[in-house]
């Protein structure tokens, strides 16, 4: 099955016109096949677009719309809510049941959590509950990357993550540039191809380049230190680049590339 606007370009034996719907869950993995025990190759989180092509016992089978990766998801947990106004931009934003901080918490929803809002005081008021304004921003608010990745230290690693309770190093590096209004595909060898621009053998490194090794890929802090969702300590750590290259040294090229994101 492919989507119906590829009708002309590629041959399937259908075709679909797909459903646009919104995560309604604070989050949920995408899943190679549909099955709860199914890999995880991806995530969605609440109020992210999915284009749905097939249900099929329960399972929608689809693409995500920010990056166009496909997989499956339950299809209960997709809805056609209003467009949101603002997202969480802290790993972790307590949902309150009153416009107070003493109040009780009824929900936490993750960095990337997409919602509709109205201002109250110093919260924001949803059909959930209350958000205090300093734990979100308006849709289309932009930040530099690296304040983006900063703000997700000690998050542990997760495979397919991108922040619901983990996130790997694809994962955070896209959503880093999701908050700085950067284009970035889901894969790190995806990212290797398209991100930014390549910087020539002998140019020093800097704060927000992208470093890519096989399978894997960080962000720099600085000169000299990365940033990076890593397997190695089960989290988001910064340590100096070296020692990430020491690390690989059975690999015979440990850094594939390096990218100016901007």
């Amino acid at each position: 099955m492919a989507d119906i606007a590829l009708a002309g370009r590629l041959f399937a034996p259908h075709y679909a016109a797909p459903i646009r719907c919104r995560l309604t869950a604070r989050f949920t993995p995408v899943l190679a096949g549909p099955a709860t025990d199914a890999r995880a190759v991806s995530q969605l989180v609440l109020g992210e677009e999915f284009d749905i092509f097939d249900i099929v016992s329960g399972w929608a089978w689809g693409r995500c719309v920010h990056d166009d990766y496909v997989g499956y998801l339950p299809a209960d947990l997709l809805g056609r809510p209003e467009a949101p106004t603002h997202r969480v931009s802290v790993p972790v934003a307590l949902m309150f049941s009153a416009p107070d901080i003493k109040a009780p918490v009824l929900d936490r929803w993750p960095i990337g959590a997409r919602f509709s809002a109205e201002a109250d005081g110093a919260f924001l008021r949803t059909e959930a509950g209350y958000i205090h304004q300093r734990h979100a921003c308006a849709i289309g608010a932009a930040r530099d990357p690296l304040e983006t990745a900063a703000a997700l230290i000690g998050q542990p690693y997760l495979w397919g993550g991108r922040g619901g309770e983990g996130i790997d190093c694809s994962g955070l590096v896209q959503v880093a540039c999701d908050f700085a209004g950067i284009a970035c595909p889901r894969d790190s060898d995806m990212q290797r191809d398209s991100l930014g621009t390549p910087l020539a053998d002998d140019e020093p490194v800097r704060a927000g380049d992208a470093i890519f090794f096989p399978g894997h890929v960080g962000l720099m802090l600085d000169g000299e230190r990365l940033i990076h969702a890593n397997a190695f300590a089960m989290a988001v750590t910064i340590e100096p680049l070296v020692d990430v290259v020491a690390r690989l040294h059975q690999e015979p090229a440990p850094i594939l590339a390096r990218r100016r994101l901007k």
